[in-house]
């Protein structure tokens, strides 16, 4: 896994890096994170930090990395320098690859050149290439800024073999020189990530799409330096909700309107699980069934980079509200507890742990996200509930019937010793047949004078974790409430 820290962990990162993880598991092999971080015009602080912490969110922690180390690093790209500038130049020398001279103007009034002459496609002019290597040497040792730039092939065509695409033939004259080594010293992600392949001994590559228009410079590099070639898989593209597009970072301003994200450090605060998130982005180019719900430790089991494919993938968000709301009802009461606790405590309510463990399994058929939980569950742990007034009057009955039925309530609960849900539950049901009213009308009052709210868990159950007092105290509000209308 080798990501940029030029921006946000987004989701197409973490399903390269779910996929490494799962292949790495399977195979018994090492997942590795490394940071191409070459690119200092773009570089964001922070971004290192918030690509590890997603990694350890979503429980997919590398095996080695700038954080955890390992014996084939450093693990940062301008950390191995040396390596890159003594690789471009084992090039040079054996006539891969050239000093480039050329200053940015010159290159701007030839790219202009070029699409004044409506060329097919824009590329270095190569006048470096033509050089006398002596004379360039010359030009370097005396201290002329270059770069160096990777010298194509021009006749015949280069084909490349990617293991979901099959082999990619590519005509040579369209190839270009592409630079290498920037005049820092620094590499581009060409070299870097092909020389870091090799050191590292990697065995898989696994990218993005993106990535295929250079893929037969990639090819040309590793077989220049007579390496074995890594099975190279470009993952499938990541399209927008509709289906119509290439999903960018710039649609998460959209998602957030819904409610959702393409950065995986907001799913948390958004009351996503790891789980559910790791299933739903694993079915977008692997050819399982999409409704499979699995954990990581199945998805290890039947992973297999054959049944990965390249057809696109649309971003269904519909989709992973589905697999969060399924990985919430397999979580036990205690992690499931464990797992809402901070949505209250953040409210500044007083979470009673032993409370937390008996509504868990009330409210978990409801949860399609964590955060859910306060609107199902907050008034559990508030000392009163204000409930909307025209909510307490029950259907087809006035402020002064919806009073009575509070009041009765009040009368049956106050005569009782025993407070548990099956004792609460069977008078007011005898009240109800006799009462000549609908069960939904007599506890749709109660609802909304005990909870404060039209729809909530369980409500005799839910009276049980209240308490006694607490119910008889909203019940008398309700009823005050009620007579004022």
């Amino acid at each position: 896994m080798a990501p940029s820290p030029t921006g946000r962990f987004h989701l197409g990162s973490a399903r390269t890096a779910l996929f490494d993880y799962l292949l790495a598991r399977k195979t018994g092999g090492q997942f590795i994170l490394r940071l191409e971080d070459t690119d200092r015009k773009r570089f964001v602080p922070g971004s290192e930090e918030e690509i590890m912490r997603s990694l350890d969110w979503l429980g997919i922690t590398p095996d080695e990395s700038p954080l955890h180390g390992g014996k084939f690093g450093p693990y940062r790209q301008t950390e191995r320098r040396e390596i890159y500038q003594a690789r471009a130049n084992e090039l040079v020398q054996k006539g891969f690859a050239y000093p480039c001279f050329c200053t940015p103007e010159r290159l701007e009034q030839s790219r202009k050149e070029q699409e004044a002459r409506k060329v097919d496609r824009v590329r270095y002019d190569g006048l470096c290439r033509a050089l006398d290597p002596s004379e360039a040497a010359k030009r370097v040792a005396s201290g002329e800024k270059y770069v160096i730039r990777f010298k194509m092939p021009h006749e015949g065509s280069t084909i490349a073999h990617d293991h979901l695409r099959g082999d990619i033939v590519t005509e040579n004259k369209f190839l270009d020189d592409n630079v290498i080594l920037k005049s820092d010293g620094l590499p581009t992600y060409h070299l870097a990530a092909m020389v870091d392949d090799h050191e590292m001994q990697i065995t898989h590559v696994l990218r993005g799409s993106e990535w295929l228009p250079s893929f037969p410079l990639h090819v040309n590099i590793v077989r220049a330096f007579g390496w074995d070639e890594p099975v190279w898989i470009h993952l499938s593209l990541f399209l927008k909700p509709s289906g119509k597009g290439k999903l960018s970072k710039r649609e998460s301003a959209e998602a957030m309107k819904d409610g959702h994200t393409v950065f995986v450090d907001d799913m948390k605060d958004l009351g996503y699980t790891p789980e559910g998130v790791l299933n739903w982005i694993a079915l977008m180019g692997w050819g399982v069934a999409e409704d499979d719900v699995m954990s990581l430790e199945e998805m290890i089991q039947r992973f297999n980079i054959d049944t990965l494919t390249p057809s696109p993938a649309a971003v269904n968000f519909q989709r992973l509200d589905h697999f969060n709301g399924a990985h919430i009802r397999l979580l036990s009461d205690a992690d499931l507890s464990a797992r809402i606790k901070p949505y209250f405590v953040a409210a500044g309510l007083p979470v009673e742990e032993e409370a937390l463990m008996k509504i868990a399994p009330l409210i978990r058929e409801r949860l399609v996200t964590l955060d859910d939980c306060f609107t199902f569950a907050s008034f559990f742990f508030k000392e009163d509930v204000s409930p909307n007034r025209d909510d307490l009057i029950a259907k087809g009955l006035d402020a002064q019937q919806s009073a009575e039925i509070a009041k009765k309530t009040y009368e049956v609960f106050s005569a009782l010793t025993d407070f548990s849900h099956q004792t609460a539950e069977a008078p007011m049901r005898e009240y109800v047949e006799g009462s000549g009213l609908s069960a939904s009308q007599v506890f749709g009052v109660i609802r909304v004078a005990v909870t404060g709210q039209k729809i909530s868990p369980p409500l005799f159950e839910s009276m049980e974790i209240i308490g006694r007092e607490k119910v008889l105290a909203r019940l008398q509000n309700a009823v005050t409430v009620l007579e004022r209308m």
